[in-house]
């Protein structure tokens, strides 16, 4: 008969004679029993009939015989593993390894080869003991169905299994009292797994079995998982001498310096744990040893790790090590789901490189001299070919790549974060946080980035497709959504924006407009209200200059020296008109320069026309702003052609027309000039240094010829001017670099205060009118969060104004002094 595994015989039910049969002889019956035992055990079980040995143990049991037989048979195996297993086991115990537990010292191969002798032999007798009691289980299967079942006692395989656990394993070795076979097979096994940690061969297999082994043994009786004895008695002492060596080791690693090296070796720790478990212990074990090089190797030591100078993150991002920056985020992932230390070393690393780009654009924009730019000249000859682009100041390519190295500081922390930090949404939100911290940091921020916007609508986009054009302002788009001080912003982009449409110098009013549209969605529709109307007043002004010249037209003006007029009339609460240029003005606010008698005529026949149809309107006009082209006539001029066509400002224009009414070889003095046009001095100055200093646009020459222009200079006509240019564009100096200086700074931010009181004063109205009455604080919160998107507003301006709309009677007090609380007064 075969046995294919405990509990799987089949024999067939007795005959119904034996159930009839009178009373049984236990001990004649236990004795052939036994000796059936001894030889299954004994591995001589081939001439014993099972079906004889059933009926044997079946009729005890049936005739009350069933306790007897059971402590019989426990008897039988204590003897059995008492006298004959843990004999043969301890006869085969290499003394080498009791040497070692008394201190010798022994190589590798030695322990190796004494280590898996007692392996062997424990496997041996483990594997002997389970076979012959699922043979014996099989002759007492109807005791365990009906004695055992019906006296709550243990199976006798279950019962054989614990007497292999007490007194195989547990018994001490002798001179060993506090040794015992299972404490010596506990260090076996940890040193085994110790040398494989080391890189020495094992045998995988052989441990398994014996792991195997402790699985299949349990502390007590009723078999309960956590009751194995794998998990009671092993693992604790796999776990605590692994918790050891991870910790020295992580000492030992962090020592050395390399954060790369510490990092590969952790994430590779834990998967050969893993794999230990999967192959040569248990799977039982796999989340608990995972936790423990987490904690001791990863824990205890990530922080410092992180933190290593020259191969720590620092070192890392700095020199794109992506899958050292992988590594790192994973082990972070392991032991802290936020991250926190990463984010902390890579937030510090951040800032650390915007605060260099700050301090960089700070010391060029420094550096850099006040030098007046050449003015544009000699756009475009007769063959036409165009002049080179006028090469931009110091300062505004400070400004520019402070926009680029920010720029491309966020394309590199945005590949890291998609490719080492798996698009962490709390480590985005860390970066998010950084960059705004030194972009916020750094005071001339909004005016850069709109410098950046400025010189890419004027030639940057130029040549570009859609698609580029977009990226690049999504670009810009991404900086502004940094800036927390938006009004800021907004008051330089319309600044520099008011320049581009009036000098129409913008390369594509589509790109203007796509610009236009992603600040909208970015920032909302009150942010671009202005700047959309400074596009509906250029449309508007268009039309308005074709019905105006329509109206000249029909009036048969016979005037054929009479200028012709392109205005664009501008709705002063919607442009910049103070950041577009001093000039002088009358006490109502009027321009007062004074303009050649052929210009001040046409400029009054336009102020009727637009009067007669805006009537209670006021026209101020900015001649700061505007161009003009003339027609100048060169007497000693080489060539036969005499005349050139000069594009020069509105000013200039006013300066040349003066020297009409001159004889040849009659001058100006500057006092004079200034005197007869009322131009500011600053703009005077820099209109003459565009005509009289300039190379390439001498038309004036000025006595001395010197650099600075002073109020006791001379200016006469050049008749000897030549270019070979036709059309020629006289570009005005500048007065110093786009960017503002300090003075100008000053007034920038002063104005940009005096707006955000009065946003201030408008979001406690408007707060107040809707809820009528609110305490201190939750007015105070309800109003930084309306303003939060264009500006931070400042607690202590707010109590201020809160004071100046109750002195006002906006709002009155109510409630007690301790608790504030306010009353809207309609």
């Amino acid at each position: 008969m075969m046995f294919a595994g405990r509990g799987r015989g089949k024999i067939r039910p007795p005959r119904r004679n034996i159930l009839n049969s009178g009373e049984v002889d236990f001990e004649q019956d236990w004795k052939s029993l036994s000796s059936s035992l001894r030889e299954i055990h004994t591995k001589n079980a081939s001439t014993l009939s099972f079906e004889e040995l059933y009926r044997n143990a079946y009729k005890l049991v049936l005739k009350k015989k069933g306790e007897p037989l059971y402590n019989k048979v426990k008897e039988f195996e204590q003897d059995w593993l008492a006298n004959y297993v843990r004999p043969r086991i301890l006869e085969e115990l290499p003394p080498s390894l009791l040497a070692a537990h008394n201190g010798a010292q022994l190589s590798a191969n030695e322990r190796r080869a004494a280590g898996e002798k007692l392996l062997r032999s424990l496997k041996s007798a483990w594997e002997d003991h389970n076979l012959c009691m699922n043979m014996t289980t099989d002759v007492l299967m109807y005791m365990d169905r009906v004695y055992c079942s019906d006296n709550r006692k243990p199976s006798i395989f279950t019962a054989s299994m614990g007497q292999f656990r007490d007194y195989v394993l547990r018994t001490p070795i002798p001179d060993h009292e506090e040794l015992t076979i299972a404490s010596l097979l506990y260090k076996v096994i940890l040193d085994q797994i110790q040398m494989d940690r080391d890189g020495d061969i094992i045998n995988t297999a052989l441990l398994r079995s014996c792991a195997y082994m402790l699985e299949g043994l349990y502390e007590t009786e009723d078999e309960q998982e956590q009751n194995k004895l794998y998990i009671t008695s092993f693992e604790p002492e796999f776990l605590a001498a692994s918790q050891q060596y991870y910790r020295s080791e992580g000492e030992s690693l962090v020592a050395k310096g390399d954060a790369s090296t510490f990092c590969k070796h952790a994430r590779q720790a834990a998967t050969n744990e893993e794999d230990r478990c999967r192959s040569t212990l248990s799977t039982l074990t796999a989340p608990k040893i995972k936790q423990v090089v987490e904690d001791e190797l990863v824990k205890r030591n990530l922080p410092e790790v992180i933190s290593l100078e020259g191969t720590g993150v620092k070192y890392m991002l700095d020199n794109d090590r992506l899958s050292d920056l992988e590594v790192i985020y994973e082990l972070s992932s392991w032991v802290d789901p936020k991250k926190e230390e990463l984010k902390k070393a890579v937030q510090k690393r951040i800032v650390g490189q915007g605060e260099d780009i700050n301090s960089t654009a700070k010391e060029a924009s420094d550096a850099s001299t006040a030098k007046p730019v050449k003015a544009d000249t000699d756009k475009g000859d007769e063959a036409g070919k165009p002049a080179p682009e006028k090469p931009i100041n110091q300062q505004t390519a400070a400004a520019i790549k402070w926009v680029d190295d920010v720029l491309q500081l966020k394309d590199k922390y945005d590949h890291i974060l998609e490719k080492a930090f798996q698009s962490d949404q709390g480590l985005q939100t860390g970066f998010t946080r950084s960059f705004s911290d030194f972009i916020n940091g750094f005071e001339r921020s909004s005016e850069y980035l709109s410098l950046f916007f400025d010189e890419n609508m004027k030639k940057g986009i130029k040549g570009k497709t859609e698609t580029e054009v977009d990226m690049l302002l999504d670009k810009g788009i991404t900086l502004l959504r940094y800036i927390s001080d938006k009004d800021m912003f907004e008051r330089y982009y319309k600044k520099h924006l008011s320049r581009r449409l009036l000098m129409k110098r913008s390369v594509s009013m589509d790109a203007e407009r796509q610009m236009i549209s992603k600040m909208k969605m970015e920032v909302g529709n009150t942010f671009t209200q202005r700047i959309e109307s400074m596009f509906r007043d250029m449309s508007v002004s268009a039309d308005l200059t074709a019905s105006y010249k329509k109206h000249i037209r029909n009036l048969g003006d016979a005037d054929s020296q009479r200028a012709e007029l392109d205005v664009n009339v501008l709705t002063a609460t919607m442009w910049p008109l103070d950041a577009m240029g001093p000039s002088h003005r009358d006490e109502g606010g009027r321009l007062t320069c004074i303009f050649p008698p052929e210009i001040d005529r046409i400029k009054q026949s336009f102020e009727k026309f637009y009067l007669d149809k805006h009537s209670g309107r006021q026209l101020t006009w900015q001649g700061n702003m505007g161009t003009a082209d003339l027609r100048a006539y060169f007497a000693e001029m080489k060539g036969s052609k005499k005349t050139r066509e000069l594009n020069v400002s509105t000013y200039c224009m006013v300066i040349l027309l003066l020297f009409n009414d001159l004889q040849p070889g009659a001058f100006l003095t500057y006092e004079e000039i200034q005197a007869r046009t009322n131009i500011p001095d600053n703009e005077l100055i820099r209109n003459l240094q565009s005509v009289a200093v300039a190379p390439k646009t001498r038309i004036l020459i000025k006595d001395p010829m010197t650099k600075d222009v002073k109020r006791d200079d001379k200016f006469y006509f050049n008749e000897n001017f030549h270019s070979q240019f036709q059309r020629i564009k006289v570009g005005v100096v500048a007065s110093g670099n786009k960017v503002e200086d300090r003075d100008e700074r000053q007034e920038t931010e002063k104005r940009v205060d005096l707006e955000r009181g009065q946003t201030i004063e408008a979001a406690i109205v408007r707060t107040m009118k809707q809820r009528k009455e609110l305490k201190h604080q939750q007015l105070i919160t309800e109003v930084i969060q309306q303003l939060s998107a264009r500006f931070s507003p400042d607690v202590n301006l707010l109590k201020k104004k809160i004071e100046s709309l109750i002195e006002r009677e906006y709002l009155e007090r109510v409630g007690d002094i301790d608790k504030p609380a306010y009353r809207y007064m309609a």
